[in-house]
């Protein structure tokens, strides 16, 4: 069964706080499981019910504190939560704070939906990889972290005939949350398509540098070419 990660909202704006958590309830693999509209509603959530909470939606403005020193506070409280910074704040040194402050992502308000959606993804994806593994090489490491290079699915443009962007999605994170190298055939299983789909996606993404590609000869019978990131 795939985890659910519960998210905490701390928005003063109550108009752009009910769009986040319309987006985020229906996001698969996300919950809302609070939302504050100022340090002191966050400090109390916290306390009673920080457990539930594995990534908190920040925004630099708040009417009780400065952002950047909420996110510190947490960053010192609770240090088993991600945060996402989403906030109308451009100034470079605000975002040099954040960075440093070991934020998830920034996203500048108007956010686009396609830019959450991408952000959640990879943070799921990321979660799992980390929670199914003890140690990481560091191709596993960087894969992770998103480094070396983004994923073809943020760029549809640029998809070659036959990979389809929502399909390429599906076959990332499931390789992302597989605990193992796949085959395409439980791969395929895995995304509800079809074998050959599993294969093309998968070297697709092989011949994108994304995911590397092993012969496991097994004890009898063919070898099978086996997947991993």
């Amino acid at each position: 069964m795939s985890q659910t990660f519960g998210v905490l909202i701390i928005e003063d704006d109550f108009r752009v706080a009910e769009i986040n958590r319309q987006f985020i309830e229906q996001s698969p693999g996300f919950q809302v499981v609070g939302v504050a509209k100022s340090k002191a509603e966050a400090e109390v959530f916290m306390q009673e019910h920080g457990a539930t909470v594995d990534l908190v939606l920040l925004d630099a403005y708040i009417p009780d504190v400065n952002g950047l020193e909420l996110l510190w506070a947490l960053r010192r409280d609770y240090k088993h939560l991600d945060i996402i910074m989403i906030t109308a704040a451009k100034e470079v040194e605000t975002i040099q704070e954040a960075l440093r402050g070991g934020v998830f992502d920034y996203l500048i308000k108007p956010t686009e939906s396609t830019r959450m959606a991408q952000t959640l993804q990879r943070f799921a994806a990321e979660r799992a990889l980390l929670q199914a593994r003890e140690e990481l090489n560091q191709d596993e490491l960087d894969a992770a972290l998103n480094r070396g290079g983004s994923l073809p699915a943020s760029t549809p443009e640029r998809l070659p005939k036959g990979i389809d962007k929502l399909t390429l999605d599906n076959v990332t994170r499931a390789l992302h949350e597989a605990a193992e190298s796949v085959t395409a055939v439980t791969l395929a299983r895995s995304i509800g398509a079809s074998r050959s789909t599993a294969r093309r996606y998968l070297e697709f993404l092989v011949a994108q540098g994304l995911v590397k590609a092993e012969l496991d000869y097994g004890d009898v019978g063919r070898p099978e070419r086996r997947y991993h990131v």
